[in-house]
């Protein structure tokens, strides 16, 4: 997610909007494309592939998408030739932003990419400038109301997660990237259904910004969630409380 605050939190994990679930699907085709063409169609010996299909399966995406996304990576169904590209920069207010892109046209994405910083008050920086900030951990997430609490959190000790933390309504399981495979397999057996999961780029600090300032950096990083390229969006940004990032 591109945010840390409690309501933006479960908020932005519950889902709320059709259309941001379209987008999510869009993501996960081009994830799933782009795992079977780099390492084949199977998911039992390709573990970027099983890793795409787990998380694809989270947020609850059909069957047949799946399908077809590996078809599309493998070249069964017209091969997808897409590359990957991390921006690093910052958004007003010293807040450190990554940006994942996944596209088939680099020129394209880099410029709207610079352009959605500039436009919205904040600045690309240089490789390795923010992405030192931020830990790689699977991350998954549940509302604590349709959960059974102890029984998840055994679950998910015994898979190896590293942590499962409840807060302001829902659990959250950390793991290493290495177990988010095993940890999430485990949790889905239970037919718990989960609100996300990934493996993410997790802040080591949040960066707390005022109301006014909060405006800014919600429409820098919903800009940048809105383009096609894009794939992930972290940053270090704390919103206020009570504050609707998706309302700017």
């Amino acid at each position: 997610m591109s945010g840390h605050s409690k309501w933006a939190t479960i908020k932005h994990a519950k889902g709320i909007a059709d259309a941001k679930r379209g987008k999510m699907f869009t993501k996960f085709i081009k994830e799933i494309s782009i795992a079977a063409k780099m390492g084949g169609g199977d998911p039992d010996s390709n573990p970027r592939l099983r890793t795409a299909i787990l998380k694809a399966r989270a947020s609850n995406m059909p069957k047949d998408n799946i399908e077809r996304a590996i078809k599309k990576g493998t070249g069964e169904d017209g091969a997808a030739q897409y590359e990957e590209l991390v921006y690093e920069g910052y958004a007003p207010g010293g807040v450190a932003v990554l940006v994942e892109v996944l596209t088939d046209n680099k020129n394209r994405a880099a410029s709207n990419v610079r352009n959605i910083f500039g436009k919205n008050g904040g600045n690309l920086g240089t490789s390795g400038s923010v992405s030192r900030m931020f830990d790689r951990k699977g991350v998954i997430e549940y509302d604590a109301e349709k959960v059974n609490e102890d029984e998840l959190t055994e679950v998910a000790i015994e898979a190896e997660a590293d942590d499962v933390v409840n807060e302001d309504g829902v659990i959250t399981v950390t793991t290493d990237p290495s177990n988010f495979d095993k940890v999430l397999e485990a949790l889905q057996s239970k037919e718990y259904e989960s609100l996300s999961a990934a493996v993410s780029m997790v802040p080591q600090a949040y960066t707390a910004v005022d109301a006014d300032t909060a405006k800014k950096v919600a429409k820098l990083l919903n800009k940048l969630e809105e383009d096609d390229d894009v794939q992930n969006v972290w940053s270090t940004v704390e919103y206020p409380d009570d504050f609707d990032p998706d309302a700017e």
